[in-house]
């Protein structure tokens, strides 16, 4: 593909909100984890929550779409300017020709999960208050971040598990190819509900430490709330970054389990790779989906020795985010932006023991230097694998 600009970008986890609280928490080696409960949920696991949504209210007009997750889209609407740089991308190319791209997996989950605990005690009917579809339902969120940019190109959700976001950028990056679009607002959005907790809990999943991705007694991950966006145009004199490939595969091994080789994040990431038109030893570091469970480590162990060998610097940031699900691919996509940006490579955190079986150079401390090209990878239930190729401006 042609290089497209990354014009703007911002991304609030439980590090803080925007760039410049993310870089400062990425310089510091510290983490947005903590052990706490949410709602009503009484399990013992670390968390990576964000408190500033309890303080976000949605412009009255879009009030219908009050929820925790259509908050949490305001906020980081409103990080690092972010609307107002589309606004300005919009009166330039017209609001028709700015396309909504963005993943999540719950949506507003939350807010019918609340609205059980309001139904009626004769019929069970769930209370008036309930909007579906402008909350609980996965387009809300396109609908809402459109809504509340003014524009009216195309816009839909990926909700393809943990790929969510980062797929985005692919879907993105081929209608503005094609020339239905001329920009396009990417990124993901995803916030905490019962449904998450309860159901990775049940899955034995959860650990209950703040997650050690890479770690010899790695036992599981620890969940977290994001959202990311990226504004790609077709043409930018003055890009932040450039997107330069995508790759996407789907190998479908298992409901819930990568395929023991690699096999289709490898694949993933050699399109990326081709689509970038660029060798992997032009690749400066990777940012891994590493979620901090046994099986996921040592898949994508193997699949990215397999393709850029063992000495290139790689880490995973959820030991710093939390697992962000649905917007992790976006969250960690803007997470590598700011390493291109930066000149860095952000450390892995919680490691206490090296895996003698992992061969990927992982990195424990940060490392300052300057890259050209970074790849950030993202890995969903089902096999739903991708993998972004960045630049620097």
């Amino acid at each position: 593909m042609a290089p497209l600009a990354i014009s703007a970008f911002t991304v609030v986890t439980a590090l803080g909100s925007g760039n410049a609280a993310t870089q400062r928490a990425l310089a510091e080696g510290r983490s947005g984890l903590a052990q706490r409960r949410f709602e009503t949920a009484a399990l013992d696991t670390w968390l990576g929550v964000i408190d500033a949504i309890d303080d976000v209210h949605l412009p009255a007009a879009l009030a219908a779409y009050d929820c925790r997750n259509n908050r949490l889209a305001e906020l980081a609407l409103r990080s690092d300017d972010f609307a107002g740089q589309v606004r300005r991308a919009a009166a330039r190319h017209g609001a028709g020709r700015i396309g909504v791209f963005l993943g999540t997996s719950t949506s507003g989950i939350l807010q019918t999960e609340i609205a059980y605990r309001h139904r009626d005690a004769d019929s069970g009917a769930l209370p008036g208050w309930l909007r579906y579809a402008e909350t609980h339902d996965n387009a809300s969120l396109s609908r809402y971040v459109q809504a509340a940019l003014g524009l009216a190109g195309p816009a839909f959700v990926i909700s393809t598990a943990c790929s969510s976001g980062a797929k985005a950028f692919a879907s993105a990056a081929r209608l503005i190819t094609l020339g239905v679009i001329d920009a396009a607002v990417v990124g993901g959005v995803d916030t905490l509900c019962l449904t998450t907790l309860y159901g990775f809990n049940a899955l034995e999943l959860l650990s209950r430490e703040p997650c050690r991705p890479w770690d010899a007694r790695r036992n599981g991950l620890s969940l977290g709330e994001g959202a990311a966006y990226a504004l790609l145009q077709r043409d930018d004199a003055a890009p932040a970054a450039w997107l330069l490939g995508c790759g996407e595969s789907s190998d479908g091994h298992h409901m819930s389990s990568p395929h023991p080789d690699g096999a289709g994040a490898a694949l993933a990431m050699r399109h990326a790779l081709d689509d970038a038109g660029l060798a992997a030893q032009q690749v400066g570091y990777v940012n891994l989906h590493g979620t901090g469970t046994p099986n996921n480590d040592a898949a994508e162990d193997t699949a990215v020795c397999a393709v850029f060998g063992e000495t290139l610097p790689v880490s995973s940031t959820k030991a710093a985010t939390g697992h962000t699900l649905g917007a992790a691919g976006a969250v960690e996509a803007v997470i590598t932006l700011l390493a291109l940006q930066g000149g860095f490579v952000p450390a892995g955190l919680h490691r206490q023991q090296r895996d003698p079986t992992l061969r990927a150079h992982y990195v424990d401390q940060r490392l300052d230097r300057p890259l050209k090209a970074a790849a950030s990878n993202a890995f969903g239930f089902g096999g739903s694998n991708a993998c972004l190729v960045f630049g620097a401006a």
